[in-house]
């Protein structure tokens, strides 16, 4: 089922998400929605806030861009409980960013290159591991949405002043986009 990706100004994009156990109520369906839910709207990645839910899974699909990266042929991956244990901030990249919860934003967001990172598959299988590269960053921009944050927030004052206007459209409902949303009003 295509699950409606929630508006910037919605106040579950707001809420730290909280773990669950293995036994959370229809999971397996929950996490096959996100999959369509993703796949519909064209992203590469989705956290579950994005679809309503203040709980901490994500969905992160890097198969639509192998391509130009083959190294990630096939990646598809569920991250159940994810959290970022530390942040190896010896070298950053700065790179454009969008959202699906943010239609029509894009900013330059500098993110560490390198990240120590805990979760849960979908067998309920524990991974600890360092991630590097374009992975950590699609990473910290999925796992800030479980922190409450969307990647806006990592910008300077200067430039979010400078979209100011077009943050406050999402909020009103006035915005375009080719998928199924859920906006504060509309």
């Amino acid at each position: 089922m295509i699950l409606p990706i929630y508006i910037y100004g919605q106040p579950v994009l707001r809420k730290v998400a909280e773990d669950i156990t293995m036994d959370y109520p229809d999971l397996e369906g929950f996490i096959k929605d996100m999959w369509d839910t993703l796949a519909e709207s064209e992203g590469i990645g989705l956290a579950a806030p994005q679809v309503g839910r203040a709980i901490r899974v994500v969905v992160i699909d890097l198969d639509v861009l192998s391509d130009d990266m083959p190294e990630y042929k096939d990646f598809r991956r569920v991250y159940i409980n994810p959290h970022i244990v530390e942040y190896d901030d010896s070298e950053t990249d700065t790179s454009e960013e969008g959202c699906l919860s943010l239609p029509a934003i894009h900013e330059k967001v500098v993110r560490p290159t390198r990240i120590h990172v805990q979760w849960l598959d979908e067998k309920g299988e524990a991974h600890d591991e360092w991630v590097s590269g374009y992975l950590a960053r699609v990473m910290q921009h999925e796992f800030d949405h479980l922190e409450g944050k969307v990647f806006v927030d990592r910008v300077s004052p200067l430039r979010k002043q400078l979209i100011k206007s077009k943050l406050k459209a999402l909020i009103q409902g006035r915005y375009r986009c080719g998928y199924k949303t859920k906006a504060v009003r509309k």
